[in-house]
């Protein structure tokens, strides 16, 4: 995909495909499209815009299913492209836009584009890059800029095949951008900053399971041992009711470890820990050794990070109103 020019002097084009579609040219909102397609033309065309795509690639992914040879939806779209948007291929009108018909195929070109998904990728990116480098600040700039712009799913109520895949491409972005976040708030133990991550993520991907250990985690570090079960009931319920399966063994290892009672109440007859060395609870939430090569927010850390040693619950005097509300899922 072009990079995405940043918002320069000259035509404004500025379009949004995070969450609902939205179409700005020189300040004013595009609404009426001429033809059913030439919205979902335009579409296609900017994501892959600065490429020549052919006739046969632009009917199957508009139109599957139709000969392109005989159709001629693609021309009907075409036309009411251009006049929308005053599109023509050699003389483009105020909006810096050109639709050039080349070789059997469209090519797009737009003259100060500004673009949410761009943006966002880049942010993502840099931020990646930034925490492998081990410079968590500008990780934590870059990433929460990100999350910031990511308005929703990629084009909200749109089925067809290339947009639910750009959708998933994306939706597995973000939450390894929200990963990545929630991994640095769990070191600098910001309890508020965590539970507003964990609360995004499961917006996103209510089944996220590294997120569910993440709270129960927290909460378990504060002693806050009912909100640890209530977290682990919830994720459980929705695995069972939605994706009939139960939490992985990781989960369900966590909450054994957390809360010793829902050991015994699953399991009365558990072999006893073994004798010598650090007893098997404080050995079970120990953090594993970190390989000389493993970034600082590599998903294998962050992972043996959730099971750090339980402490006694201590005062916070960080807005304690907020963080009873924050902290008990029945209330989120």
């Amino acid at each position: 995909m072009t990079t995405a020019a940043t918002e320069t002097a000259g035509p404004a084009v500025r379009v949004r495909f995070l969450g609902d579609f939205e179409l700005t040219v020189n300040g004013t909102p595009v609404r009426r499209w001429r033809a059913g397609k030439a919205r979902g033309l335009f579409q296609y065309l900017v994501v892959h815009r600065g490429q020549m795509l052919t006739r046969d690639r632009l009917y199957e992914s508009l139109w599957p299913g139709t000969d392109s040879t005989a159709g001629s939806s693609l021309k009907v779209a075409a036309h009411a492209l251009r006049q929308v948007l005053d599109a023509h291929p050699d003389r483009p009108g105020d909006s810096g836009i050109r639709l050039v018909y080349r070789d059997f195929g469209y090519v797009l070109h737009v003259t100060g584009l500004w673009c949410d998904l761009d943006r966002f990728q880049e942010l993502v990116h840099a931020g990646l890059r930034a925490a492998g480098a081990g410079d968590t600040v500008l990780a934590r700039t870059r990433l929460r800029a990100a999350i910031a712009l990511y308005g929703g799913e990629f084009l909200r109520g749109e089925s067809a095949d290339w947009v639910v895949e750009q959708r998933e491409y994306l939706r597995a972005l973000v939450l390894r951008a929200l990963g990545v976040l929630r991994a640095d708030a769990e070191d600098r133990e910001d309890f508020v900053e965590l539970i507003e991550l964990c609360k995004r993520t499961l917006e996103i991907d209510r089944h996220h399971e590294e997120t569910y250990r993440a709270l129960m985690a927290a909460h378990g570090r504060r002693g806050e041992l009912a909100c640890v079960r209530r977290w682990y009931e919830l994720c459980a319920r929705r695995m069972r009711d939605e994706l009939a399966v139960a939490p992985g063994q990781e989960t369900q290892r966590l909450l054994r470890t957390l809360i010793p009672s829902a050991a015994r109440a699953a399991a009365p007859a558990q072999a006893p820990a073994s004798v010598g060395g650090a007893p098997a609870t404080v050995r079970a939430l120990r953090p594993a050794g970190r390989q000389p090569a493993t970034p600082p927010w590599s998903a294998e850390v962050r992972t043996s990070a959730l099971a750090r040693q339980v402490r006694r619950a201590r005062p916070d005097n960080r807005a304690p109103a907020v963080l009873a509300r924050a902290a008990d899922p029945a209330t989120a």
